[in-house]
């Protein structure tokens, strides 16, 4: 494997592309490095998992945690939104929530005699849909449209959201009590999804005998700014995919379309979430090209809620699916 990844690397490194190189000063890989140290100080031994969070956002995407309760899930979200400067809402979702409650509602003005729209939650930088699984389908849906067009339409009219717009949603485990399941098409909206699980022995002891995580939220400063932020996520569309990395990916596509192990094979879209998530990877890594571990540090994530086994039709570990593929699929 070591073999055919350093000759796949030549491979690239041979590829004419004269645009794909950006520069050092372009890069600066500090204010990436910083904010993913900062957020390592409130959530502790989870470096993979908050490096997947950040390359998830500045690929322009959305992000699904899916774990138990009390694991910091919704105190990541928090952290990531001070260390990056984002303007950040909180959307508790419950069974009783309304779409209104997301979007927005229009009151009648008495003194202008004309009904003036409140803006919802949703209007912020970073949102934050915790426990999205509780609320009921139409409410869930109302997410639908703002993350796949940054917009909401409401009373006949579009409102454009802001720009940088992340959700960040948590979802308990779907056997718990008041669950309802996610429908596929708003899976799919989510570009990766991840869980953080128990912390090692070694952070727990640190949980146990330090601060509260979320009082040390407070004392957060933020990394970036917003223009640096915009600036990262123009820079991801710039890193360079060699036609050979291209031919990785859609031979890894082609054999979920393939094989009988799944239910349907990954999509148009969900290729695309691949390698918008392999450039976002390799940037964060300080890399200008995409190379196979940048694609095969992703897949879990990005795979895992998409593919379902033709066996049980159920969803699919991600780490176990990747790896499955990482083992069928060898490097062009």
């Amino acid at each position: 494997m070591l073999t055919s990844i350093g000759m796949f690397a030549r491979r690239l490194r041979q590829s004419p592309v004269s645009s794909r190189m950006l520069t050092a000063q372009a890069l600066k890989p500090n204010a990436i490095e910083s904010a993913v140290a900062q957020v390592g100080q409130i959530i502790l031994g989870k470096d993979r998992q908050i490096r997947l969070a950040i390359a998830c956002l500045l690929a322009r995407g959305h992000l699904l945690i899916e774990d138990i309760p009390g694991v910091g899930k919704t105190t990541l979200a928090h952290a990531l939104a001070t260390t990056l400067g984002l303007e950040f809402q909180r959307i508790q979702f419950t069974s009783d929530l309304l779409p209104a409650d997301i979007i927005g509602v229009s009151i009648y003005d008495r003194d202008k005699a004309a009904f003036k729209f409140h803006p919802g939650p949703i209007f912020a930088q970073l949102i934050l849909a915790d426990e999205v699984n509780r609320a009921t389908p139409k409410t869930q849906s109302a997410l639908l449209e703002a993350m796949e067009e940054h917009q909401v339409t409401t009373e006949g009219e579009t409102r454009r959201l802001p720009d940088p717009f992340f959700v960040i949603a948590t979802q308990n485990p779907s056997h718990q009590v008041g669950t309802f399941p996610l429908p596929e098409s708003q899976l799919d909206r989510f570009l990766m999804r991840i869980q953080l699980g128990y912390p090692d022995a070694d952070a727990e002891r640190a949980l146990l005998q330090g601060v509260e995580r979320r009082d040390l939220i407070n004392y957060l400063t933020p990394c970036m700014d917003r223009q640096r932020l915009l600036a990262l996520q123009t820079q991801v569309k710039q890193v360079h995919t060699a036609p050979a990395l291209l031919d990785y990916l859609q031979a890894l596509i082609d054999y979920t379309r393939r094989s009988n192990q799944y239910v349907n094979g990954l999509s148009p879209r969900a290729g695309l979430a691949v390698l918008h998530s392999a450039r976002a990877w390799a940037l964060l890594h300080g890399r200008t090209q995409v190379l196979p571990e940048d694609v095969q540090a992703v897949l879990p994530g990005v795979v895992g809620h998409r593919l379902h086994t033709a066996t049980d039709h159920g969803r699919i570990n991600g780490v176990d699916v990747a790896a499955q593929l990482i083992d069928a699929v060898p490097i062009p």
